[in-house]
């Protein structure tokens, strides 16, 4: 059994109108939401074995926070593992990097963007979610015991978090 996190990054600042996309941090927001939405994943016990972020500023500091509140946890993670093909990703790209995580991994954690975040988690199971809210957390189980075989593979609607869920 694996685990799959798909978390789409904190809320950005657009105070800078001339910043390319790829380079907005998180606003004041942003940098509360994430270690809010981590230690929600720490209550719930979900232990993550890897943090696989877009290497976008926004989604890596998003992933690199809640990397943070969860080694304040007490879990042994490695870090964030930077890829940059998740930045604006389609379905077939993430399918592709869970695909090739390391088997040593239970729980896989991915960091990404809108709309292809909201795409995927769309394919996974019957659970269907309009748009991944900043900050969002979309969860579910597989059943397999190797990443390799992920697309395939069965899997269950675990949970959905938001910030703005109480």
């Amino acid at each position: 059994m694996k685990q799959l996190l798909i978390i789409r990054h904190a809320k950005s600042s657009w105070d800078i109108a001339i910043q390319k996309d790829f380079d907005r941090p998180l606003n004041e927001r942003g940098l509360k939401d994430a270690p809010a939405m981590a230690k929600r994943l720490l209550e719930r016990k979900v232990s993550i074995d890897a943090f696989i972020s877009s290497t976008a500023k926004r989604a890596i500091t998003t992933a690199t926070l809640f990397y943070k509140e969860d080694k304040k946890g007490g879990n042994k993670t490695l870090g964030v593992i930077g890829v940059p093909e998740l930045y604006l990703a389609s379905p077939k790209v993430f399918k592709r990097v869970i695909c090739n995580a390391d088997d040593a991994f239970n729980t896989i954690a991915i960091f990404s963007h809108n709309p292809g975040i909201t795409a995927f988690a769309n394919t996974l199971t019957n659970a269907r979610i309009d748009e991944m809210p900043t900050c969002s957390v979309f969860a579910v189980k597989i059943e397999t015991d190797s990443w390799k075989d992920f697309a395939d593979a069965e899997k269950s609607f675990w949970f959905f978090d938001c910030p703005k869920i109480k």
